[in-house]
């Protein structure tokens, strides 16, 4: 995505039987390229706030995900950030399934 890059692993085997209910861990990260500490902090900011909208309600609980920030989140229009967020999970088949 142009804002970030979502990286997903499966939760390793000696954490899961101890998680319950299960709680989804999510990683930032933003490198120097993206610019000053400002810069850096200003995109963390955005990703956790998006992170925060979507992945609780959308994501499954047996994975661990990690946003990497890029330099375009932080001109980028948050809406756009929240359905690349979306597009993302799709892609990488982590959306939770629905329960009737």
């Amino acid at each position: 995505m142009p804002g970030f890059v979502l990286q997903v692993a499966p939760i390793p085997s000696d954490l899961a039987p101890d998680r319950k209910p299960p709680v989804v861990r999510v990683g930032f990260t933003v490198s120097r390229k993206v610019g000053n500490a400002v810069a850096r902090n200003r995109v963390r900011r955005r990703l956790r706030e998006i992170a925060g909208m979507v992945i609780p309600g959308e994501a499954r609980p047996d994975l661990d995900y990690v946003l990497v920030g890029r330099q375009a989140a932080l001109v980028r229009d948050f809406g756009a950030l929240r359905q690349e967020l979306q597009e993302a999970l799709k892609r990488l088949k982590a959306l939770a399934v629905a329960t009737p």
